[in-house]
């Protein structure tokens, strides 16, 4: 059997709207998609478990709220966070070690192969992309 969503890509929505406990609900969603995907059980997964705790979080923190999970696999996996605030990102200038705070923009740089932010009619999306032979291979970035 050939790891990785159907030929020709998936993706996944979780809306999250007024729902309570949205950062545990995208682990949740995305733990089974990556199982779904054969994408489990490896240090990239959970790295990409990390990623959706550290963008639902910055929404539900700094952005009013989350609204939608949405996943999509295909040559990466891309992980989008919507929310209802069109102010973009950006990282804490000086995050101090053992101080928590500001150190989120800097997780999901470091666990991703890329990541940004755009605008849309309704508010803004935050994604993040992990390489799909990483998740296939389950070896961590830069290691």
């Amino acid at each position: 059997m050939i790891a990785g969503p159907p030929a020709g890509g998936q993706r996944r929505r979780l809306a999250l709207t007024g729902v309570p406990g949205p950062v545990a609900k995208g682990r949740e969603f995305t733990r089974q998609a990556l199982k779904d995907w054969g994408w489990d059980g490896t240090d990239t997964s959970e790295d990409t478990l990390l990623l959706v705790s550290e963008l639902l979080t910055n929404a539900s923190l700094h952005a009013g709220g989350c609204h939608e999970l949405v996943l999509t696999a295909g040559a990466n996996l891309r992980i989008e966070v919507c929310d209802g605030t069109t102010t973009l990102p950006s990282r804490h200038p000086s995050p101090q070690r053992g101080i928590p705070g500001g150190h989120g923009l800097y997780i999901v740089e470091r666990l991703s192969d890329r990541w940004g932010a755009h605008t849309h009619g309704h508010g803004k999306a935050v994604w993040a992309e992990i390489e799909t032979a990483r998740l296939m291979s389950g070896s961590p970035k830069g290691r």
